[in-house]
């Protein structure tokens, strides 16, 4: 298991770690490139949270952008570079892509459809998806839809298959960044291979279970993931800068390049920005800010997007390393945090190719984080710290 999987920030490319390798490249010195921070005067407030930016940007890490949202107003803010070619700094208000951050936004239309009475957690996959988990041990009929959305279904991730990673994480990707990946495709290759565990017997984080969780959507509603979120959560909240694409692999404008060490002898930074997104699909395809992460976790919380009973089984967790039980849990596709200084906080991270991400947010939504760094790299946590710890 990934040390990202164990920490719980987890994205389509959880097992990144397995296949970049660390390597100099030359840049200019980033920690003092700052965007500055900015919001209605309330600067102080964050300014151990604007240090932490800027001493976690780096030449492995270039630029992040951040947006704070708490009862004294919203503060956006910037540091380091987002275009390494032009040395431009990054954008206090980029868009990005989300990776697994998209889960939540997955899981909250799986639940609306419970709350509905559409599918019910305890439907077995096979019911929705007949034939589809079979093959080397999985067995759709045995694994709930429940066990889908808490990572404890057993499923192989895709992520993990050689061949799969050879194609996302060496420099074969800048073949392949453009190929379109169907999810049937992705649940096939998963299912070459044994499942991690017997569904309910263990955690282990595994982007099939939302490829699978975007094909069930799709068999219940009969329009798409992307149309169900769009329809049920970007329109209602008026998350402008919020998309759920199909094949383009551009990124919407104010935004950043994103780069990546791509796994060679050389080890240095690519430009990964264009990709096409359906090589994450529903387990991590999605692009957005932080303003629009920050007011829909914010809804998420205070119940705007879900019925009492469904919230209260969202945020119903399973430990992530069973060793620790105390630890970070994940619920259906939201995870629980809790800081050194010891504010319970909920929310989800994501990576993707030459993007790290984390969404994190108080018990009732009164204050919200946003962050996200240009690479894989770039230290979310000491941000996280700074913000609601003060260091």
């Amino acid at each position: 298991m990934s040390a990202a999987r164990r920490r719980g920030l987890t994205g389509v490319a959880a097992g990144v770690a397995m296949a970049v390798a660390a390597g100099a490249f030359a840049a200019p010195a980033l920690a003092g490139a700052s965007g500055g921070g900015h919001g209605g005067g309330h600067g102080d407030r964050h300014r151990a949270t604007q240090k932490a930016m800027e001493a976690a940007v780096d030449a492995n890490a270039p630029g992040v952008t951040a947006q704070v949202r708490d009862k004294h107003g919203t503060w956006n803010s910037a540091a380091g570079i987002g275009d390494l070619r032009r040395q431009s700094p990054r954008g206090a208000h980029d868009r990005y892509r989300v990776g697994s951050i998209t889960k939540t936004f997955v899981s909250t239309v799986m639940l609306q459809l419970v709350a509905e009475g559409e599918l019910s957690l305890d439907d077995k996959v096979g019911r929705w998806l007949p034939g589809v988990v079979e093959g080397n041990g999985h067995d759709g009929d045995a694994i709930t839809v429940r066990q889908l959305l808490n990572h404890t279904s057993g499923i192989y991730d895709v992520l993990t298959d050689p061949g799969y990673q050879e194609k996302m994480f060496t420099e074969k990707f800048l073949e392949h960044r453009y190929d379109t990946w169907t999810p049937e495709q992705q649940v096939a290759i998963a299912m070459r291979h044994e499942p991690d565990f017997d569904p309910g017997k263990g955690w282990n984080y595994s982007n099939t279970n939302y490829i699978l969780a975007g094909m069930i959507i799709k068999k219940v509603t009969g329009t798409s993931y992307a149309h169900e979120i769009r329809r049920r959560i970007i329109e209602p909240l008026g998350l402008d800068a919020t998309s759920v694409p199909k094949t383009d692999p551009s990124l919407p404008q104010p935004s950043s390049r994103a780069y990546m060490k791509l796994k060679a002898p050389d080890a240095r930074l690519h430009d990964v920005t264009e990709l096409n997104p359906t090589m994450a699909g529903s387990s991590g395809g999605m692009i957005s800010d932080a303003d629009d992460l920050n007011r829909f976790y914010t809804a998420l919380l205070r119940g705007r997007l879900l019925p009492k009973k469904q919230l209260a089984e969202m945020k119903t967790t399973v430990p992530q390393d069973p060793d620790k039980p105390e630890g970070d849990g994940y619920g259906l596709g939201l995870v629980s945090r809790e800081t050194p200084c010891g504010t319970v906080l909920w929310g989800n991270g994501g990576d993707v190719q030459g993007s790290t991400s984390m969404t994190l947010v108080t018990e009732r939504g009164g204050h919200a984080l946003s962050a996200n760094f240009n690479s894989l790299d770039g230290d979310l946590f000491a941000v996280r710290d700074a913000e609601f710890c003060g260091r």
